[in-house]
């Protein structure tokens, strides 16, 4: 019987933690410090820097119906690298189904740094503009 590596187990946590949103769970093993950078020209896109911020993503995130479902996992002692299906369905027509990778840093047993990167990400683009509409002009300038 083989034991699986710990980075995946926390990965495997985060996952479950996320299938969820349970918050308290991500907090289990993500660092207080996190960086997550998610890429892209659209009103998610660029660095979260710390719990809160990442926590407020995912929950925006969950707005949109998207979901991942992990194909698979690659991992060495301070790295995990997973390549996942993400995917949505939303009654409105605005979906993506497309490969995301995300390169994953662990340090002292939690998720330090994440940086995704889309199979398509002029697709992604789209996508994320049309379920996060942004104010007019004028009220963003307000």
């Amino acid at each position: 019987m083989s034991q699986q590596h710990p980075n995946l187990e926390i990965i495997g946590k985060f996952f479950e933690a996320y299938s969820k949103f349970d918050a308290e769970a991500m907090k289990e093993v993500v660092a207080e410090d996190v960086k997550w950078t998610i890429p892209g020209h659209h009103p998610m896109s660029g660095t979260k820097v710390g719990i809160t911020e990442v926590l407020a993503y995912f929950s925006k995130l969950s707005e949109s119906g998207f979901k991942a479902d992990p194909i698979v996992l690659g991992v060495n002692d301070n790295y995990v690298i997973d390549c996942h299906r993400g995917w949505s369905n939303r009654e409105d027509g605005n979906n993506v189904d497309m490969l995301w990778c995300l390169l994953w840093k662990i340090k002292d047993g939690k998720i330090v740094e994440v940086v995704n990167f889309a199979a398509d990400q002029h697709e992604a683009d789209h996508f994320f503009y049309k379920a996060y509409q942004l104010k007019p002009i004028q009220e963003r300038m307000a």
